[in-house]
């Protein structure tokens, strides 16, 4: 029904309004007594099979709802209940910022893809706990994946990465520092080994001051490479942090079947969905020959036997998002059923 009712319905609106009313809608009908019941229902998967230790953390299952679709833990309960083992929230910024000018996302849809240059827009850090705090715990694990305000200078980035984390400790499992998005201006030149060690320092200093060792983990860009990745997993290794996200979204335009002038008319923006899926896998068995430490596999899962490859060459958890736009609301179901 979703494929040939509503997804048709929701791509008549811009992509970001169709984004927003869907949650609304899903807001809304989570409202109605015994709906979260029936979701559980409808759209989970109970087996001990598909249980994770992962992190140190006890995952339900191993299929998780990426960064960037719930920034201000505004829908945490209504997902959840969609039988993810786990959400990420963010990425989230000390103060509010509105993001980059609108429109900002975009859809390819001859390519199940995205472009989207949102820009880290939230509502600041210290809105999300309010939500979080809101929240009543149950068996979904919640992220957090932390950034700087866009007029932050990266000379002062340090400070706004901690402010976050900082905010967000009591709140949430894991953590994940996102140097990686294109869309924030010069955010990936703290990509640069010796910023990227200030920020992971800092971050790995302040989590080492609570009693309760919280996992950290780096987002990375699939942009980067070979000798780019060794860096940064040697990086990793060397600073404690405890694993990795793979992959962040992309700049490249390569291999593309959109017309290219439809490209050229969005302009700048990370792309996501199926054309990142080959490059994600390159990620994870490069890194995974290289570390034994957690990978978190994000990039191209639009399908079970995508979820299943990655998971065979070395990630430990999956997340999607654009996949889950294009292919709706049973897509971590049928994942989760693949996985059994």
């Amino acid at each position: 029904m979703y494929r040939y009712l509503l997804r048709p319905l929701f791509f008549l609106l811009d992509a970001e309004r169709a984004h927003y009313f869907a949650m609304f809608c899903l807001r809304i009908i989570h409202l109605i007594p015994f709906a979260p019941n029936l979701f559980s229902v409808l759209f989970g998967v109970k087996s001990s099979k598909l249980n994770r230790s992962v992190l140190g953390l006890n995952f339900k299952n191993p299929v998780g709802l990426a960064a960037g679709f719930d920034k201000n833990a505004a829908f945490i309960k209504p997902l959840a209940s969609l039988g993810f083992g786990f959400i990420e929230i963010g990425t989230l910024t000390p103060k509010p910022q509105l993001g980059n000018a609108k429109p900002r996302l975009f859809r390819l849809k001859n390519d199940a893809a995205l472009i989207n240059r949102m820009g880290f827009n939230n509502k600041g850090v210290l809105s999300a706990v309010e939500n979080l705090k809101k929240f009543r715990r149950h068996d979904c694990i919640i992220g957090g994946n932390i950034g700087k305000n866009t007029a932050t200078d990266n000379c002062d980035a340090v400070a706004d990465y901690v402010m976050v984390f900082n905010e967000l400790f009591p709140y949430c499992d894991y953590f994940v520092v996102n140097v990686s998005c294109p869309n924030i201006t010069n955010l990936r030149e703290l990509q640069d080994a010796e910023k990227l060690r200030a920020i992971l320092l800092a971050v790995i200093s302040s989590r080492n001051s609570f009693s309760d060792k919280k996992p950290v983990l780096l987002k990375v860009s699939p942009d980067l490479n070979d000798d780019q990745l060794l860096q940064t997993v040697e990086l990793v290794h060397e600073l404690g942090v405890d694993g990795f996200v793979l992959t962040n979204t992309s700049v490249s335009r390569q291999a593309l079947i959109s017309h290219p002038d439809m490209i050229a008319s969005i302009g700048n923006g990370g792309l996501s969905g199926k054309p990142l899926f080959a490059r994600t896998i390159h990620f994870i068995e490069r890194v995974r020959s290289l570390s034994n430490l957690p990978i978190i596999a994000v990039g191209g899962i639009f399908s079970p036997n995508d979820a299943r490859l990655a998971i065979e060459k070395g990630a430990d958890l999956v997340q999607v998002y654009t996949g889950f736009i294009y292919e709706g609301p049973f897509f971590p179901k049928n994942i989760l059923k693949a996985l059994l």
